[in-house]
């Protein structure tokens, strides 16, 4: 088999996890396209080192070994990553990344004194105050 097809499939599926990363709101299917770039990767490691090793006649295979190691990392990476995920979304009930994005932001801007841009010092009041305020 030509090198030039497991290269022209590993292209297509880090491409596909590219856009994935870069389209997708959902951090669980952020994370699905994050390991279809690492496939990506050991697929080409494992091209590359079997073609080279038809060249040479002793060979590591240190291209299969860099491939077990990302398969390591990644189960790795996907066990912690669905852990932050799932704690994230207990605390805000949402696993939509720009929605996130948003409440670490917090509502005070970029402020002095973190109040609120051309608006009054009520907006930046906690929900207690304005209940205590409205009692």
């Amino acid at each position: 088999m030509h090198l030039a097809y497991p290269a022209v499939l590993s292209a297509l599926l880090f491409c596909t996890g590219l856009y994935g990363v870069l389209a997708r709101r959902n951090a669980i299917l952020v994370l699905m396209s994050v390991e279809l770039m690492l496939n990506a990767v050991n697929l080409n490691l494992v091209a590359f080192d079997v073609w080279l090793s038809r060249a040479a006649e002793e060979t590591l295979h240190s291209g299969q070994a860099l491939a077990l190691f990302t398969i390591a990392i990644a189960a790795a990476e996907i066990g912690i990553g669905l852990a932050i995920v799932l704690a994230v979304y207990r605390n805000r009930g949402t696993s939509d990344i720009d929605k996130l994005r948003d409440t670490a932001e917090g509502p005070g801007g970029d402020g002095p004194d973190g109040d609120v841009p051309g608006g009054d010092a009520s907006a930046t009041r906690t929900a207690a105050e304005k209940a205590e305020a409205t009692a």
